[in-house]
């Protein structure tokens, strides 16, 4: 399933549950909102997104533990969950979805570039996924997003 069939799905999906999204990013800076809005209707679930970008962001913006980013860093499964909570705190969303990692040219905070974790957080559950990408700055973009999306039709085809 592609990017646009994967954001179609989970609109649909969500409207379907009666289920509000929102969208917690860093090393996609905004591209996993892009692709669920270029959805017709998404409206109808999406209430809103945040690229926290900077480590010092995530904690102010989304509320990220200060010891869990010092401890390990922006670049953690735990604070992609953290993100994808906070960004349901924030907007009062059902469902948010986080990403954080190395998108490169050169490691981060000893992570290797190509290293994504992400997260999801429903009503019923929450998941986080790790992946190594292979490719440059765009195509870890882009296999981050894609995979994000399917993440989360994954967590919702559990409930």
């Amino acid at each position: 399933m592609n990017q646009v069939e994967a954001a179609g799905e989970l609109v649909a999906r969500l409207g379907e549950r009666g289920w509000t999204l929102s969208t917690a990013e860093s090393l996609t800076g905004g591209a996993l909102s892009s692709a669920i809005v270029s959805i017709p209707g998404a409206s109808k679930v999406f209430l809103g997104g945040f690229v926290a970008y900077a480590t010092p962001i995530k904690h102010a913006l989304l509320g990220v533990d200060l010891g869990l980013l010092e401890r390990h860093g922006p670049v953690h499964a735990d604070v992609a969950l953290a993100m994808a909570t906070g960004a349901c705190r924030l907007t009062g969303a059902n469902v948010s979805i986080a990403t954080t990692g190395v998108a490169g040219p050169d490691k981060q905070d000893g992570q290797p570039v190509g290293r994504v974790h992400m997260a999801i957080v429903t009503p019923d559950d929450h998941a986080t996924l790790t992946k190594d990408f292979t490719g440059n700055r765009e195509a870890i973009r882009v296999s981050s997003v894609e995979t994000a999306l399917a993440m989360a039709l994954s967590v919702l085809d559990r409930h």
